[in-house]
């Protein structure tokens, strides 16, 4: 991605996604304007070009996206789905509000589709973060030094199939499974909270710093746009998991985002972590 593709109007949420898409943008020169969502949105964007709206201001979204000349747009980052009782939306918010809360009802998959067609139907392009970080996605088989055993692998293929089943229900991405046992599966507390949990599952279920095992794997809910919600990793996702007692982490090749390859490399060797991409026929 180049400057040549226009300026980018980052939608921004939380978590590590939306620094490093700024990040990329300022080593191609790329011409950025980042929309903080209040609530969500990490304070450290600041230093970017940008303004802060809430979640329902969208005529106000659109209007500084104009102003600023934007060619494209990409929503990155996490964020909760609101209580839309409590939402302040402004005019144009008002008008396409009903329509996005008609959508909530059917799934976050649905929700994100419609609140796309709102940028969409104004004419911008939607990319997707993967697209704009270079392609920076799991490659097959093992990303770092460890490979993981039969074992670990076999928790990891349990891990990814559960993740996809509970996809398919609009559920979540992921799901951590130790010695063929399921102990978690994300819903809309995330990653890391969901890491926080079998961290704190007693120590028997799960492996220990010392003798490492079970698996997270992440996968893209079947239904889901990737343009817009495609698993990621970071560092902070391995050591979540070095904490948790996990072997390693995985996901299906070309299906997971990585935020900064080498710190993730370099952090699951240290910490005698795999990350292993499966590749599927």
């Amino acid at each position: 991605m180049t400057g040549e593709a226009g300026k980018l109007g980052l939608i921004a949420g939380g978590g590590e996604l939306p620094h490093a898409i700024a990040r990329r943008c300022d080593e191609e020169g790329r011409p950025l304007f980042i929309v903080r969502l209040d609530g969500f949105a990490d304070h450290h964007l600041d230093r970017w070009p940008g303004a802060t709206f809430g979640m329902a201001e969208i005529g106000g979204i659109l209007k500084a996206l104009k102003q600023q000349g934007c060619a494209a747009v990409c929503l990155a980052g996490t964020v909760s789905r609101p209580d839309f009782k409590r939402l302040k939306p402004d005019l144009k918010g008002a008008s396409v509000l009903p329509g996005i809360i008609a959508a909530a009802t059917k799934g976050d998959d649905a929700l994100l589709r419609k609140i796309l067609s709102v940028f969409e139907t104004e004419g911008y392009g939607v990319e997707g973060a993967d697209d704009i970080l270079g392609g920076e996605t799991l490659p097959g088989g093992a990303l770092g030094a460890i490979t993981p055993t039969p074992e670990h692998l076999s928790d990891l293929k349990k891990a990814l199939h559960v993740a996809e089943k509970a996809g398919e229900l609009d559920i979540g991405q992921g799901a951590v499974v130790c010695d063929g046992l399921v102990l978690a599966v994300e819903a809309q507390e995330g990653t890391d909270a969901m890491l926080s949990r079998v961290a704190e599952l007693p120590a028997d279920l799960r492996g220990s710093p010392s003798a490492r095992k079970g698996a997270l794997g992440k996968a893209p809910k079947p239904i889901q746009d990737l343009r817009v919600d495609m698993p990621v990793i970071g560092t902070r996702t391995v050591e979540m998991a070095a904490a948790a007692g996990l072997a390693g982490i995985g996901g299906l090749t070309d299906h997971l985002i990585l935020i900064d390859r080498k710190s993730i490399i370099d952090t699951a060797d240290r910490l005698g972590l795999f990350v292993w991409g499966e590749t599927r026929s």
